[in-house]
């Protein structure tokens, strides 16, 4: 699982969390990061943050989507209005959780 999260002290209580339920975590700071992980070895699922810096979640969905890339897409964000999570699964996420 590539989970990319911005807030450092969200990012490592995820990782903790899914770590100790036996999900295998490679964590990221930010959407750059997450492309190249995606790209360096691709993972089973993505969890990604909408609002990270330099990249955004969102756009990194709509590249990976771009080249074809299928992997299963959790958008995890701190934004609840209905037009957010439009654009969220617009964007090619699976499924979209407000933290």
């Amino acid at each position: 699982m590539l989970l990319a999260e911005d807030d450092r002290a969200i990012r490592h209580a995820l990782e903790r969390a899914l770590t100790l339920e036996g999900y295998a975590v490679t964590a990221v700071a930010d959407g750059v990061e997450a492309l190249a992980q995606a790209h360096r070895t691709p993972p089973d699922v993505l969890v990604l943050d909408v609002m990270m810096p330099g990249i955004d979640g969102l756009q990194v969905c709509r590249v990976l989507r771009a080249e074809g890339d299928r992997t299963p897409i959790l958008m995890l964000t701190a934004l609840v209005e209905t037009a957010d999570r439009i654009a969220g699964l617009d964007a090619g996420a699976d499924d979209y959780v407000v933290k």
